[in-house]
């Protein structure tokens, strides 16, 4: 695409023919004295963080014993003291106080916007961390290892992820820009490479497929199909596997997967230099307005040793927040994260039950199938739940004889007092990636530095190798100190299951405080959970429709969107108890503007609306926003049912100078009713949810024949037993973890039905499970307690009952 056939390496013939020699030599002699090492360039940290006329090391001082006091009002025990003065220590060691100020600074910014924040990582949840208000984890009650993060043989920079509201996060990220510069702050980037999907549309593209045909290819094609397109797929959807264009594409869909498609920004990792950036890194400008980019990602970062502060956004610090303000508006009292009452046995007891749709962190399939397992009673609990449902763990093989031994059914042995001591919190089982690191500390003798290059290649070794040099050096090590080789095996083999994705304590700590927050939110006010889940969507593993149906089965009234009441957001109101019923906003209506639903709102403000063209007329609403109000019912108050408000939006001229605002009056026609099936279709068409019956209870009559059990019913059935069920598909899942089989979740009317399809059955009806929207299970109950399973052994596609119906399926790894 360039102006002309210049831009390429010549050969030195061709060289030779267009300069003189003495200019060619001249080159040689410039390309001696260019000798460049990436070893010169040297990071400097910010100086704006530390106030004229004291140093780093002092400033944090000062900072750190004035959050002492805060935290620890009553003194702190010695225990926090020894971790505040070893940590204070090594990061005087290594010069890095102006990394710490520099994360308190951004920290403080937000708490001064009302940006709801929370540090994590081994870094963040260190006392220092704790005392600066980065993080909520008091380090003290956890068994944090500081040298994770930081050690005298690593030498690199330590690394603190904070989560910041994901619809504020914005905020933060210009501050820095404003604070330090364009020219001294930038995000890091990400290399996006091929996979199957991309790699099918861009080689089908190239080689002259049309659009249809491309589109028809990628979705035919899951992740779990491996890197070949199977002949029988291509048939199943029409196109012959012995086509030269169909072989051809799927040799070169083989060749690129893997490969760099393109450079993408980073989802937080700032770097923020003294100097000029670009004389360390190139950068360029992203795509979004008014940011910057380097044009490395963040392994190449991490070689250079360059100050990377991850400001990411997390959608359930929005939720939160929103639900807190909720509250305090309509209860009259201040409400907050701090506010939420700790260790209540109510909430515990739900969640004991997986009674936690919308709650984070233990709201997916698998976190719902472990919680009536594992009964979390108390917050470590929780940190123990939040991570144990990991790759990790699951392919270290530690789930199950950690559930065993806290069900009393295996005793709880230690080879040794010192592995007693890193394990007894989580009853002899490695848990946590702190847990790993410390056991090759005590029991093969790794010095903190070694023992964190493990952790390295652990993240590292599915993709680059290199963990086999450290199982014979930790046999050997826990050899020479007495333990047996069966141990030592075992133990190599949990951390090549941390390399799958470990979970650091540190972490599911931080993870472990919104998970309860949000459940205490949950139990306790349903509604305003509810209501500021919609308002921070998407988020989470369920759509509106899956949580509005929760909260009713809680007791919670939902009201319909209405242009008299409704604002943008979901809002609370009194019910008939001063109890707070949720009214659906405008936000929840597909297709109208933002800027049209501000006007609304502003006009209604000045008046009632007396019709649909005094709406129009005074909101300045286009005939495209007044058509998507009556489509969704939202019209109901001023123009009774769907068909009228369709009619009279039809009427809803601009206004002109010469009729001015004159109008017509007309008779009004006599329309029917819409049937209810109509209206449900209409629901989901414009809501994605309906508050009237759900589309299984319609079908319930043409559905008898079948004998279907409901959800509800399941908890009666026997271990065993072969049922027949339908339901609604509302997630598919496929984790790595679980070789060979696909969770789907079917909902009906009285609640969700949760199948397992294995291989072979996927393999035998794998259009109906990619493809149904209501789909008609025979399988086999499969329970243990609470937990029930229907193993599928038969899938039937009645997604023509639901005629125009059109649900979303949310589909996971």
């Amino acid at each position: 695409m360039h102006a002309n056939g210049e831009r390429y390496l010549r050969r030195r013939e061709t060289l030779a023919r267009l300069y003189p020699r003495e200019l060619l030599t001249e080159t040689l002699i410039i390309g001696e004295h260019c000798q460049f090492s990436l070893d010169e360039l040297r990071y400097e940290y910010p100086q704006e963080v530390v106030p004229k006329g004291e140093t780093p090391a002092h400033y944090l001082r000062r900072l750190t014993e004035a959050g002492i006091k805060v935290r620890w009002p009553n003194g702190e025990t010695s225990k926090v003291r020894q971790l505040i003065e070893h940590e204070l220590q090594l990061i005087a060691e290594l010069s890095y106080e102006p990394y710490f100020l520099t994360v308190y600074d951004i920290v403080k910014f937000a708490r001064s916007q009302n940006i709801l924040c929370q540090g994590r990582g081994s870094a963040a949840n260190s006392a220092v961390c704790y005392a600066l208000g980065i993080t909520e984890v008091d380090p003290s009650r956890m068994e944090m290892l500081f040298e994770r993060f930081i050690s005298k043989e690593r030498n690199e920079p330590p690394d603190i992820d904070v989560d910041f509201e994901h619809e504020r996060r914005e905020e933060v990220i210009q501050y820095l820009y404003s604070k330090y510069g364009r020219h001294r702050a930038a995000l890091a980037a990400t290399v996006i490479t091929y996979r199957p999907r991309s790699a099918i549309r861009d080689v089908g593209k190239a080689l002259g497929l049309s659009l249809e045909q491309v589109d028809r290819l990628a979705r035919n094609m899951q992740w779990w199909d491996g890197k070949m397109i199977e002949p029988e797929r291509l048939r199943e959807i029409g196109f012959d596997p012995a086509n030269p264009v169909m072989v051809r594409l799927m040799v070169i869909v083989d060749q690129i997967l893997g490969f760099p498609r393109h450079l993408s920004q980073h989802v937080g990792g700032f770097v923020i230099a003294r100097d000029d950036l670009s004389r360390l890194v190139p950068i360029e400008n992203a795509a979004m307005e008014d940011r910057t980019v380097i044009q490395w990602d963040k392994d190449d970062l991490d070689a250079l040793g360059l100050l990377k502060i991850d400001c990411l956004a997390l959608g359930m610090l929005t939720a939160i927040h929103r639900a807190c303000d909720l509250l305090t508006g309509f209860r009259g009292r201040p409400y907050s994260l701090a506010s939420i009452p700790p260790e209540d046995p109510v909430v515990y007891e739900m969640i004991q039950h997986a009674d936690t749709v919308g709650v984070f962190q233990i709201e997916s399939r698998a976190q719902m199938a472990m919680l009536p397992r594992l009964k979390p009673a108390n917050f470590y609990d929780l940190v123990i739940e939040v991570a144990i449902v990991r790759p990790g763990p699951i392919q270290g093989d530690m789930v199950h004889p950690y559930l065993r031994r806290r069900q009393g059914l295996e005793p709880v042995t230690y080879p040794s007092e010192a592995v007693r001591d890193v394990l007894q919190r989580t009853l002899g089982v490695p848990i946590f990636q702190e847990q790993v690191i410390k056991l090759a500390m005590v029991a093969a003798g790794f010095t903190p530095g070694d023992a964190d290059q493990l952790r390295r290649s652990m993240a590292a070794w599915k993709r680059h190798g290199g963990l086999a040099h450290f199982e014979q050096r930790l046999i050997d090590g826990m050899a020479a100190r007495g333990y047996s080789e069966e141990f030592s095996r075992r133990i190599f083999q949990q951390i090549q299951g941390f390399g799958e994705y470990g979970f650091p304590e540190s972490h599911a700590a931080s993870f472990a405080l919104l998970a309860y927050a949000s459940a205490w939110l949950k139990c306790h006010e349903s509604a305003a959970f509810t209501c500021a889940l919609l308002n921070s969507l998407p988020m989470g593993f369920y759509g509106p429709s899956q949580l509005i149906q929760d909260a009713k089965r809680h007791g919670v009234e939902v009201r319909p969107v209405d242009i008299v009441v409704s604002d943008w957001d979901c809002s609370l109101e009194p019910d008939k108890n001063s109890e707070p019923a949720l009214r659906l906003g405008l936000r929840m209506i597909k297709g109208l503007s933002h800027a049209g639903a501000e006007r609304l709102v502003e006009a209604r403000q000045q008046g009632a609306f007396t019709d649909v063209s005094d709406l129009a007329h005074r909101a300045l609403l286009n005939r495209r926003d007044v058509e998507v109000l009556s489509a969704a019912d939202a019209l109901r108050s001023l123009a009774g049912h769907r068909h009228h408000a369709r009619w009279e939006a039809l009427a809803v001229e601009a206004q002109t100078p010469l009729l001015g605002e004159s109008k017509v009056n007309e008779a009004q026609p006599l329309l029917r009713s819409p049937t209810e099936g109509e209206d449900i279709v209409e629901d989901y068409r414009s809501l994605a949810l309906t508050l009237r019956r759900h589309p299984l209870s319609v079908l319930r009559e043409k559905l008898a024949p079948l004998q279907l059990i409901r959800a509800e019913e399941l908890t009666g059935i026997t271990h065993g037993r072969h049922i027949r069920t339908a339901g609604l598909v509302i997630s598919r899942q496929r984790p790595g973890t679980a070789t060979g089989v696909v969770f789907v979740t079917l909902e009906d009317e009285t609640g969700h039905i949760n199948l397992v399809v294995w291989n072979r059955v996927m393999a035998q009806y794998r259009r109906e499970l990619l493809g149904a929207r209501l789909l008609v299970v025979e399988g086999e109950v499969q329970r243990e307690g609470e937990v029930i399973h229907v193993i599928a052994k038969h899938l039937q596609d009645y997604s023509e009952l639901l005629g125009e119906l059109r649900t979303v399926s949310r589909d996971f790894h």
